[in-house]
């Protein structure tokens, strides 16, 4: 894939040097090359080494990350952005998984990185897998926690172990894609205006551990602001998401050569572990991690260990 410089939200600085390196803190926003807007937002060591975090679904650049003096003490500049429909960013209509390379490798071009890491959790893992398959000369290692498998994955029930709510929504954006969208808008709605409402309808399906995780005062202050920002300007986001996931995803996984982390909670009723362990006998380079008393919200916990390793690859980080 070719390098497009994607114009930001201040003036670049020239070179690698101190400049750039403030320029980091300060870049909000990127302007794509067909014309859209990525809202962006940066923390952690402003020199640190580059990890892209890709939010969840719903979800946006304020999504639950670890805190700050651990992003300093690892040396690490965490890189999140709303995908497109969601928070600030532009709405890019009918947009697959693999459509996510190009939004990253702008940001990229923006904050002038040649070299990163990538990491996802639930809807955002597939999308960092792509970056993986497709981005091979600039990810340097990616991790993929709680994700899905792709739709059409031979030999893998999708939907065994899935909690029934889930089934019906995944069934339902790939059988009628108009009534899902009908459904969905007056949902999301309803969850913008009151987002602790999301982990209501989510609490049935909970385990213990996971409802102790998001009865933890930072980390649902966290998922709070995470959902209202999310779908505060439209629902579209987690319209074209759950599309995106349930339709062809525009690469195979089998592609992928970087080393990649592959981490579940082997309780998780929202993306079975089974979808792990076919991607793990998939991607070459894969290091699965199954936590066998672990769920969908314990990859909360997982993140700065995975984060650690994402970084030991040091000496080929951009």
């Amino acid at each position: 894939m070719g390098r497009h410089r994607a114009a930001c939200s201040r003036p670049m600085g020239r070179g690698r040097g101190s400049a750039v390196q403030t320029q980091t803190r300060m870049l909000d926003q990127v302007r794509t090359t067909d014309g859209r807007l990525l809202k962006v937002e940066i923390s952690g060591d402003p020199r640190g080494r580059p990890v892209f975090l890709l939010h969840g679904m719903p979800g946006s650049r304020v999504g639950p990350r670890p805190r700050p003096m651990f992003l300093y003490q690892r040396g690490a500049r965490l890189i999140s952005y709303d995908r497109p429909g969601y928070g600030g960013s532009d709405r890019k209509a009918g947009r697959r998984v693999a459509d996510v390379v190009q939004d990253v490798a702008e940001v990229a071009d923006a904050l002038e990185l040649d070299r990163f890491a990538v990491a996802g959790r639930s809807g955002g893992a597939p999308h960092a897998l792509a970056c993986a398959a497709l981005l091979p000369d600039r990810v340097t290692r990616a991790a993929a926690l709680v994700t899905l498998a792709p739709r059409d994955a031979k030999g893998l029930d999708w939907f065994a172990g899935m909690a029934p709510s889930n089934v019906h929504e995944f069934r339902t954006a790939f059988n009628d894609p108009e009534r899902f969208v009908a459904r969905l808008i007056p949902r999301s709605a309803k969850i913008r205006s009151n987002p602790a409402r999301l982990l209501e309808e989510l609490r049935g399906d909970l385990t213990a551990d996971d409802r102790q995780i998001v009865a933890d005062g930072a980390i649902r202050s966290m998922l709070l602001r995470n959902y209202h920002e999310a779908l505060r300007s439209s629902p579209y986001g987690w319209v074209d998401d759950a599309l995106a996931l349930t339709g062809p995803w525009g690469f195979d996984p089998a592609d992928i050569r970087v080393p990649v982390l592959l981490w579940h909670g082997a309780q998780d009723v929202f993306s079975p572990a089974a979808h792990s362990t076919w991607l793990a006998g998939r991607i070459p380079r894969a290091t699965a991690v199954l936590e066998p008393a672990a769920a969908h919200f314990a990859a909360l916990r997982a993140l700065p260990a995975v984060l650690t390793w994402l970084l030991a690859d040091a000496a080929r980080q951009g």
